[in-house]
């Protein structure tokens, strides 16, 4: 590595009933409730075209991730051998920036409602991305 060093600044938050990491869902689709994906003025007009229905990709900041965690057992099971990071989805990592496949529900202003979106609330929202083909 070179020792480079990237600024990364967050477009907005999450605004969700989720407020503890050991009692939220894994994933999305295991029971989040639905959330608001809020932007910070300066960006308003990059969601502009954000639609009803529209799939898109939401990369959060994992502020309350570990940074220093390599390996970890999957979904913390004990029976599970120990997995290098990046061969799971876990929130504790070098970079911890999380990717969430979320479907639009409402747009407000700057404010979007989206399902599954299993960030907790106040996670900064870094990029969002459409969704294109079939990325599942």
């Amino acid at each position: 590595m070179d020792g480079a060093v990237y600024e990364v600044r967050p477009v907005g938050w999450v605004e969700s009933e989720l407020t503890d990491r050991d009692s939220a869902p894994r994933q999305g689709d295991e029971g989040a409730p639905d959330a608001w994906v809020v932007f910070v003025p300066e960006v308003a007009e990059a969601a502009g075209d954000l639609r009803v229905g529209d799939e898109v990709l939401v990369l959060t900041w994992l502020d309350r991730g570990r940074r220093d965690v390599l390996v970890v057992r999957p979904r913390g099971d004990v029976s599970r051998a120990l997995t290098g990071v990046f061969s799971t989805r876990s929130p504790d990592r070098p970079n911890p920036i999380g990717l969430h496949r979320v479907t639009v529900l409402a747009v407000e202003g700057t404010r979007v409602r989206v399902r599954d979106l299993e960030a907790l609330d106040g996670t900064p929202v870094l990029d969002v991305k459409p969704v294109l083909g079939d990325e599942r």
